[in-house]
């Protein structure tokens, strides 16, 4: 379908991007859908109208460009109200999708898994529902119904809304078996005593790539936004001989739709519980220190500590693709932090380097302790020996005595328990 493209550049609006990256930026969202994009403008507004989000005359202006070049579809790089989107589409004949919509239709058709599928049809649905008022023809029609369902008279939009809202249970417990399960896998993992790694960063910053070089596996690798939207984990052996296992997650972009991050909280725990955190960049990007922030915003949003932030390692990739003096310069400044490393995840350059500081962020300093436990904290126990963390116990009148060695991170690990 041929598609235009248009970033509202409002006027006094509170953003760190600048209009041209922005409308980049979604130019590539459309094209992860495989759209024909015909052309893509940067439509400056001094402030949003009501009605049709653009002055009178700009949406003139776009409506001969629409017809003179047959495009079918519209997207507003924006959030754009109901009564907007009805209103545009009846003066340009085309459709219109916005910003939450196209990113909708993106997750939509890459989400893979059982899990990720119900979350796109859980937020699809949310976002439907916001989207029946005022915004369909059919409003006004009544339809008749017994006095206990509804009440005589029940608007369309009345059934509609109830017709949302009953597929929205149905997938939130449909949902709740899969996390349960989920959330099964997880314990189990957790028996195992292998730290788990995750990767996160800014879609499109070459998350998948690294995956794959770090681990051989086959994850869908192009160069596309939100080209991964399950998370996969695979076993890692470092140089030094430590198993790890890595996550590969979904990629953060600015603004994201409010609904997909509730959504896809679920698909995020692995990075929740993760005993290191790999933030992936693509450094050579204009906006990479703004890619960044809005990452660590998105982590924060998700609970992640501060700590955890603060202990994780930078990974800055594509190092290939910078100017010979860019790279010079990166691979200089990495150097002077280890929690920094400057990397090429197509070419391997700094992977060996990586492997290095990813095996010395994980081998904490080891300290001992004695912990108390009652005979009711069984669970706790089960884990310290699960963990191997036990260098001996006593029993008491009222439980256990344990003398335990273990690392600041299986410390805290043991205080979530």
């Amino acid at each position: 379908m041929r598609s235009l493209v248009l970033h509202p550049a409002i006027a006094r609006r509170d953003t760190r991007r600048q209009p041209e990256n922005a409308l980049a930026e979604a130019v590539s969202l459309a094209r992860a859908l495989d759209l024909d994009v015909a052309g893509s403008e940067v439509v400056r507004l001094p402030k949003a109208h009501a009605g049709m989000l653009f002055g009178t005359g700009k949406v003139e202006e776009l409506a001969k460009r629409i017809e003179a070049d047959e495009i079918g579809l519209v997207l507003i790089d924006a959030a754009v109200t109901p009564i907007q989107q009805r209103n545009l589409e009846r003066r340009w004949k085309a459709k219109v999708l916005d910003r939450t919509g196209l990113i909708l239709e993106i997750f939509g058709a890459r989400a893979a898994t059982r899990e990720g599928v119900l979350q796109v049809d859980l937020a699809a649905l949310a976002y439907q529902r916001s989207r029946l008022v005022r915004s369909w023809t059919h409003l006004e029609r009544q339809r008749g119904g017994l006095s206990f369902i509804g009440g005589a008279g029940e608007t369309q939009i009345e059934a509609d809304r109830r017709a949302i809202d009953d597929a929205i249970i149905r997938l939130k417990r449909q949902l709740a078996k899969v996390v349960k399960t989920r959330a099964l896998h997880r314990r189990a993992r957790k028996k195992i005593p292998y730290p788990i790694v995750a990767l996160v960063g800014y879609t499109n910053a070459g998350k998948s790539t690294l995956f794959n070089r770090l681990t051989g596996a086959g994850v869908l690798v192009r160069d596309m936004l939100f080209a991964t939207l399950d998370p996969t984990m695979r076993a890692v052996s470092l140089p030094s001989g430590r198993e790890i296992i890595l996550s590969d997650t979904v990629g953060f972009i600015s603004e994201l739709p409010t609904q997909l991050v509730a959504a896809f909280r679920a698909t995020l725990e692995e990075v929740l519980d993760a005993d290191l955190i790999l933030h992936v960049r693509d450094i050579t990007h204009p906006e990479s220190r703004e890619q960044a922030d809005d990452v660590n915003e998105i982590l924060t949003s998700l609970g992640i500590g501060k700590q955890a932030r603060e202990t994780q390692i930078e990974v800055w990739n594509k190092i290939d693709t910078a100017t010979p003096e860019q790279h010079d310069a990166l691979v200089t400044a990495a150097a002077r932090n280890n929690r920094i490393f400057a990397v090429s995840a197509t070419s391997g350059e700094g992977i060996g380097e990586l492997l290095d500081g990813i095996a010395a962020a994980l081998s904490d300093a080891v300290s001992r302790t004695t912990l108390s436990l009652g005979f009711a904290e069984g669970r706790k126990r089960a884990w310290l020996f699960q963990q191997n963390l036990v260098d001996h116990e006593r029993q008491t009148d009222s439980g256990y005595e344990l003398d335990v060695a273990w690392t600041e991170r299986q410390s805290r690990r043991y205080e979530k328990l």
